[in-house]
């Protein structure tokens, strides 16, 4: 049995008869979650964040077109499918709640296949585009982020560090000599080598605020929000003594080894700070680390 979790339905409708026939329909297939009016609609979206929403049109209070125009306004919610279940069946109806940005409409009364069809659609566009984005920010060798997804990262920090004049650490790290090893084992094994450090690399940063990715070829990055100088440090030294002492089987049972150059750089940046500096500088300082002999850490100079 798999244990992928269920998307998610969020039905919103006044109406318990209505309630209950959709809750049968589709609660086998999907987790779903149920509001009784629209305020109560909002509030369960931006809570429980469902794949897609069903949304009756003529409610008390807060009628469906006011609903979907509140959840297009919110970030958490603006792009959630929303389809519209109503006994309004008029072209006219129809049109203005396709130009409010739902994603289908479903007249009452409506039968149990064309709602499981309709729901299931907009279901399996949501799983594609997350697919999509999963893979437009995710290495996929190694299985952690990438590169794009890193700056994005960085970028949130960075600004929030500026804000709440909190420290921001940064690592570049460089597996050494990587060139030579797969000279000399083949690119298959150094493809089992990235994956093998990669995995080390999040092994030895355990906080959900420390953030791993895939730079590049061979070379990594870590981000240590909230991190000071002397924690940016330890966990840097960490990660080298790991490297150092991961063993990298290859064929016929051969044990191989590597280490890792890291450079790093610590800040608590001032309004005018600049990212791009932060990252060079600590770039900087990898060089250094490799220049000095490699298998080590050094700090930018300040």
């Amino acid at each position: 049995m798999s244990n992928k979790p269920k998307n998610s339905v969020l039905i919103i409708d006044d109406s318990q008869f209505n309630i209950t026939a959709i809750n049968q329909i589709l609660s086998p297939e999907y987790t779903v979650y149920v509001a009784r009016n629209g305020h109560e609609g909002i509030n369960t979206a931006r809570s429980v964040l469902p794949d897609v929403i069903l949304l009756d049109i003529i409610m008390e209070g807060l009628d469906g077109f006011e609903v979907i125009t509140r959840l297009k306004s919110i970030p958490e919610t603006r792009e959630t499918p929303v389809i519209f279940i109503t006994g309004l069946n008029s072209l006219e109806d129809e049109e203005k709640g396709l130009t409010l940005d739902a994603a289908d409409y479903i007249s009452k009364p409506f039968s149990s296949a064309i709602v499981k069809f309709r729901v299931r659609n907009q279901i399996q566009i949501v799983n594609q585009i997350r697919t999509i984005k999963h893979l437009s920010m995710f290495d996929t060798l190694t299985e952690i982020p990438n590169r794009r997804s890193f700056n994005d990262r960085l970028n949130l920090e960075w600004h929030r560090a500026k804000r709440e004049r909190t420290p921001i650490g940064i690592l570049m790290m460089d597996l050494d000599r990587f060139k030579a090893y797969n000279d000399t084992y083949g690119h298959l094994q150094g493809d089992i080598l990235l994956k093998k450090a990669a995995e080390t690399f999040v092994q030895s940063t355990r906080r959900a605020t420390d953030f791993v990715a895939r730079w590049g070829g061979e070379e990594f990055a870590v981000l240590l929000a909230g991190t000071d100088k002397k924690g940016t440090a330890h966990i840097a030294e960490k990660i080298r003594v790991n490297i150092e002492n991961m063993v990298v089987l290859c064929s016929e049972g051969r044990r191989t080894s590597a280490t890792i150059s890291i450079g790093a750089n610590n800040v608590i940046p001032e309004l005018n700070a600049s990212l791009d500096f932060f990252i060079s500088c600590a770039d900087t300082a990898l060089y250094r680390a490799k220049d000095e002999g490699r298998n080590r850490l050094c700090f930018c100079e300040d």
